[in-house]
């Protein structure tokens, strides 16, 4: 069964870090494209970070450029989304996804978690 599940979600101040996991199982992200989304309250899903397969190509919105990290640990079959500088925009429910397509601010991807994600909000 392909699945991934996010975790490392919570409620910090503004300022302060967090680092999201997913962990996938029933296939190898290796292959695949990886990326991480976000969606707050009555707003659009939007990409946050991807990086392609190899890793050489790797895409962030600018609202979070310079503060966040994506990367993977293949012998884990897990990406990550280290989070810094939070600020309260960045209050979100954030989801993995992954899929064999382009690494880019379209990343466009197929294969996302069956669950809720992870919700992170960041609050004074």
């Amino acid at each position: 069964q392909v699945q991934l599940v996010e975790s490392g979600g919570g409620l910090v101040q503004p300022g302060s870090s967090l680092r999201l996991s997913c962990v996938a199982s029933g296939f190898t992200l290796e292959n695949y494209a990886v990326g991480w989304f976000r969606q707050a309250p009555g707003k659009e899903r939007e990409v946050v970070s991807c990086t392609s397969s190899s890793d050489r190509t790797t895409y962030y919105a600018d609202a979070v450029k310079g503060r966040f990290t994506i990367s993977r640990d293949n012998a884990k079959n897990a990406i990550y989304l280290q989070m810094n500088s939070l600020k309260p925009e960045d209050t979100a429910v954030y989801s993995c996804a992954a899929d064999q397509v382009p690494c880019d601010k379209n990343f466009d991807p197929l294969i996302g978690s069956e669950g809720q994600g992870t919700q992170v909000t960041v609050s004074s």
